[in-house]
């Protein structure tokens, strides 16, 4: 086996990262134009601070380089629950950079698994198929609002590697504050990738986790 692991970690902050809407898990429906701001021509983003100080803030608990320019993308994905149909992203310039994390194994041994980068994205909205027996139905209210992709370099062996670096990755977002780690929400998903795509920074099609 010879894996890396892309881990979304939804940020805390009580609004959006392009957007004053509140981030509130099971609130109160929002519409589209606040959920997503809809991308009209002529508006342009105004990024939440607070998000930028989270990601700081989680990059230097990952001992990561923390770069003094980072630059956002648009990415355009034509989903149901992406209202502006694109997503805004980071790609050749991450606000985090390098680091690694030390995890503990069975029989006292250690493995280190290196990050590879930090990047800040908007999170899109949720489908949900179990609600009428002929209609999807689309949740808006987690479209926009801020993640944390932490891309792992290709280090990770085995199945329990895997499950030590999650535990010990939520256990660090959980102690500075910066993700709350609530699975059950979707506040963190994994996705498996391959060697090839971790070093083109892309998602391969592989084995997903996400609520």
């Amino acid at each position: 086996m010879v894996i890396g692991l892309e881990i979304h970690a939804q940020v805390t902050s009580r609004s959006k990262l392009f957007s004053g809407a509140s981030t509130e898990f099971g609130g109160e429906a929002q519409q589209p134009r606040l959920a997503g701001r809809r991308g009209n021509a002529g508006m342009l983003p105004v990024i939440n601070e607070e998000c930028v100080r989270q990601a700081v803030r989680t990059g230097l608990g990952l001992s990561a380089r923390i770069n003094l320019r980072s630059v956002f993308d648009r990415k355009n994905y034509f989903f149901p629950d992406l209202p502006q149909g694109y997503q805004i992203s980071q790609y050749k310039s991450p606000i985090v950079g390098e680091g690694e994390v030390t995890v503990e194994l069975e029989g006292g041994k250690t493995a280190t698994i290196g990050i590879e980068r930090l990047h800040l994205e908007q999170d899109a909205g949720k489908s949900l198929h179990d609600q009428n027996p002929t209609l999807s139905l689309v949740d808006l209210n987690r479209s926009g609002v801020a993640l944390m992709e932490i891309v792992s370099k290709p280090d990770i062996r085995s199945s329990e590697q895997a499950k030590a670096y999650v535990t010990k990755l939520r256990s660090i977002l959980r102690y500075l504050g910066t993700c709350d780690g609530d699975m059950e929400k979707g506040s963190l998903r994994a996705d498996v990738t391959s060697p090839c795509a971790s070093r083109a920074g892309r998602s391969a099609p592989a084995v997903r986790s996400r609520t």
